[in-house]
C-alpha cells in the first residue's frame, strides 16, 4: 500500500526523467482516471493508500505516457471550448490554439440563421462548438478522412447535436454544394518533410492530419482558391495557419480577391489565424 500523494510525487518524477512536459499535472490526471475521480478530488485525499488493485493499471497508462502516447488518448476525452470530446489515433488532437480561434470566429456578426461549414472537421470541435453556440445555424462538416468523420459524429451523438451538423466525405470541397455565411478551417499546414521531427506526442496524430504539403500552404492555397465558389457576398473565410505563412498566405488572399485580409495572432503572438471576406 502506498499514500495516493507519494504515488504522485514518484510518476511526477518519472515522467520529468523521461521529458514528459507537465510531469506533475499528467500524473494527477492519469491517477484520477485510474480511480475514477475528478483530478480536484485528489487534493482532498493525499493519505488515500492505493493497493495493487489500483497500482497495477496505472503502470501501464505510467509505461505509455512516459514512451510518448498522448495524454488525450490514454484519457480519451479533451476539453474545448468548455464541452467534452471523445479523442483517438483517428484525428488531431485538438489544440489550444484552435480554441483561440473559436472565440475569434464567435465574436464577429453572423447572420441570424448564417450558414457555416467546417473544412477539415477531425473530430468535429469546430462544427459542434459552432452548432452549440449558434442554436439557428445550419453548420457542414468536411473531412476526407472516413475515420475522423466517424469520430466527428460520435462526439456529435455524445453531445446531442447530430441533428444540428452535416457530416460529408469531401476532399476539400468537392462533396459540398451550396454558399456559406462563414467557412472556418483547421487544415494540416505542416510541411511534410518536417514531420519526422515534430514532437513524439505530434507523431500520434495521423499523418493526413498533419501533412500540408512539401511548402505547407498547398492544401490551404488550395481552399482559398475554391472557397469563393461557396460564399455568399460578403461571406467569411476564418483559417488556422502555420508559423511564418501569415505573409504569403495574406497575400494570396488578396490575388484572390479577397478583401478585409486579417492576420491575428495566437497566445504567444504568433500570427496563427487568418480572417478574410468575399465579395
Amino acid at each position: 500500500m502506498k499514500p495516493l500523494l507519494e504515488v504522485l510525487r514518484a510518476t511526477a518524477d518519472y515522467f520529468a526523467r523521461h521529458g514528459v512536459e507537465s510531469p506533475r499535472l499528467n500524473a494527477e490526471h492519469l491517477v484520477a482516471h485510474v480511480l475514477g475521480k475528478k483530478r480536484i478530488e485528489l487534493y482532498m485525499e493525499f493519505d488515500r493508500p492505493l493497493g495493487e488493485r489500483e497500482l497495477a493499471p496505472l503502470r501501464e497508462w505510467i509505461r505509455r505516457r512516459a514512451a510518448g502516447e498522448p495524454l488525450q488518448h490514454l484519457l480519451g476525452t479533451v476539453e474545448f471550448h468548455k464541452r467534452v470530446f471523445a479523442t483517438d489515433a483517428r484525428a488531431l488532437i485538438p489544440r489550444p490554439e484552435t480554441e483561440l480561434l473559436m472565440e475569434h470566429v464567435l465574436k464577429e456578426p453572423l447572420p441570424e440563421s448564417p450558414r457555416v461549414l467546417d473544412v477539415g472537421t477531425g473530430s468535429g470541435v469546430i462544427a459542434l462548438t459552432l452548432a452549440a453556440e449558434l442554436p439557428h445555424a445550419e453548420v457542414t462538416a468536411v473531412d476526407v478522412s472516413p475515420d475522423a468523420l466517424a469520430l466527428a459524429r460520435e462526439n456529435a451523438g455524445r453531445l446531442g447535436l447530430t441533428p444540428r451538423v452535416l457530416f460529408l466525405q469531401s476532399n476539400l470541397l468537392e462533396a459540398v454544394d451550396g454558399a456559406f455565411d462563414l467557412i472556418v478551417a483547421n487544415l494540416p499546414y505542416i510541411p511534410g518533410g518536417e514531420i519526422p521531427g515534430l514532437a513524439r506526442e505530434v507523431q500520434h496524430d495521423p499523418v493526413l492530419a498533419l501533412d500540408g504539403g512539401p511548402v505547407g500552404t498547398e492544401l490551404i492555397e488550395r481552399l482559398i482558391d475554391a472557397a469563393r465558389a461557396h460564399l455568399k457576398p460578403g461571406g467569411r473565410l476564418a483559417l488556422e495557419i502555420g508559423i511564418d505563412q501569415s505573409a504569403r498566405l495574406a497575400a494570396e488572399m488578396e490575388r484572390q480577391n479577397y478583401r478585409d485580409i486579417r492576420p491575428v495572432p495566437d497566445y504567444q503572438g504568433v500570427l496563427r489565424f487568418l480572417f478574410a471576406t468575399y465579395g
